[in-house]
């Protein structure tokens, strides 16, 4: 199979360039594409354990744990223990993160306008709707 038909190249392809424009879209508020993503997961939550982010984020739990060390030494979350069962850390959004909402929020908007500005709107639906399903795809 030639490459440019290969699955995996094209949606790696496709993601790296869509994470390229956000990141340079997000510098202005010194966030990652990582680190909007605990935003959302903490925007209106009281908090959030690093497993449930990392569940909800795909990801590993020490990849989000260097993340939010990083988001913390910034000032956009908190990490405390939970008072109920000392064994769980809780990760809080502060006021800095939470302000970040609506200008990030509009960042993402934007971004995903852009990379979907030549499609239709029913092409947009089939393209969201596959990427849901291969998402969901247990490959194992």
């Amino acid at each position: 199979m030639e490459l440019k038909e290969c699955i995996n190249f094209l949606l790696t392809t496709a993601q790296h360039n869509v994470f390229q424009f956000l990141s340079v879209k997000l510098t202005k508020y010194d966030i990652t594409p990582s680190q909007y993503g605990v935003l959302s997961c903490l925007w209106g939550k009281t908090h959030a354990t690093p497993k449930q982010i990392a569940e909800i984020l795909c990801l590993e739990t020490s990849t989000i744990s260097g993340v939010l060390d990083r988001m913390q030494k910034k000032g956009l979350i908190d990490r405390v223990i939970n008072k109920e069962d000392r064994r769980e850390v809780q990760v809080t959004i502060t006021e800095k993160g939470k302000a970040l909402q609506q200008p990030i929020t509009e960042i993402i908007d934007e971004v995903n306008a852009q990379v979907l500005k030549d499609f239709k709107m029913d092409e947009i639906t089939s393209i969201k709707n596959a990427l849901r399903e291969i998402a969901g795809t247990n490959l194992s």
